[in-house]
C-alpha cells in the first residue's frame, strides 16, 4: 500500500518550517555548510529541507537545532 500524498496544508506547513530554519540559521550568521558540518547532514538534503521539498525526521530537526545552537521549538514556529 502506498502512503497518501500530503495535502496542501501539509505542504504549506513544510515550506513554513523550511523558511523558519533558514531565518534562524541566517540570524545566527551561519551558512548551510556550517550547519551541515556541525550536524553531519548532507548539504543537498539540508537544502531540500530549507526549500520545503523534504520532510525531515525528528532526529534530523534535533541535529539542525543543535548545530545552530537553538531549542528545537525555534525551528518550528
Amino acid at each position: 500500500m502506498r502512503p497518501t500524498p500530503p495535502d496542501d496544508r501539509v505542504i504549506a506547513r513544510r515550506r513554513q518550517v523550511g523558511e523558519q530554519i533558514r531565518r534562524v540559521r541566517l540570524a545566527h550568521n551561519l551558512t548551510q555548510y556550517d550547519v551541515c558540518g556541525r550536524s553531519g547532514i548532507d548539504v543537498a538534503t539540508y537544502s531540500r529541507i530549507e526549500q520545503g521539498h523534504s520532510s525531515p525526521l525528528l532526529d534530523t530537526l534535533i541535529r539542525i537545532a543543535n548545530a545552530i545552537g537553538v531549542d528545537l521549538g525555534e525551528l518550528t514556529k
